[in-house]
């Protein structure tokens, strides 16, 4: 794990998937597909996006995207070394596809950031119906 600011841990997790790479960015990269799993809204504008949940809200901005692989976003809130990533891996032989996100976390809060990605992923695997 990379350590940045000695304040901020970065962090990745890996989750099979039981879909095409494209349905998986559909839900990693729209409004309708995040809204589903991610958050209860988001609103998108070229680069800028809001995510809400329930009452709350927060920016980031997308700060690279590519095409059925990955897309890389950093909140308004943190450090710019700071950002978080849902990529997907596929397996050359096999084609099995892997949702691998990575994120920071401050270190007092890397446990509880890796639960809740966990909980995410597992609205997002019942969204694809596993």
């Amino acid at each position: 794990m990379d350590k940045i600011d000695n304040k901020y841990t970065m962090f990745q997790l890996e989750f099979p998937v039981k879909c095409s790479q494209k349905l998986l960015f559909n839900f990693l990269t729209t409004p309708s597909g995040l809204s589903e799993w991610f958050c209860d809204d988001v609103n998108i504008n070229g680069k800028n996006c809001e995510f809400f949940w329930g009452d709350s809200s927060q920016k980031a901005e997308i700060i690279s995207i590519k095409p059925n692989k990955s897309i890389r976003y950093k909140w308004e809130h943190m450090p710019k070394e700071c950002f978080f990533e849902m990529a997907i891996d596929t397996h050359d032989l096999s084609k099995s596809v892997s949702l691998i996100i990575t994120d920071h976390a401050e270190d007092n809060e890397l446990e509880e950031s890796k639960m809740l990605w966990e909980t995410q992923v597992a609205k997002l695997m019942h969204c694809l119906g596993m």
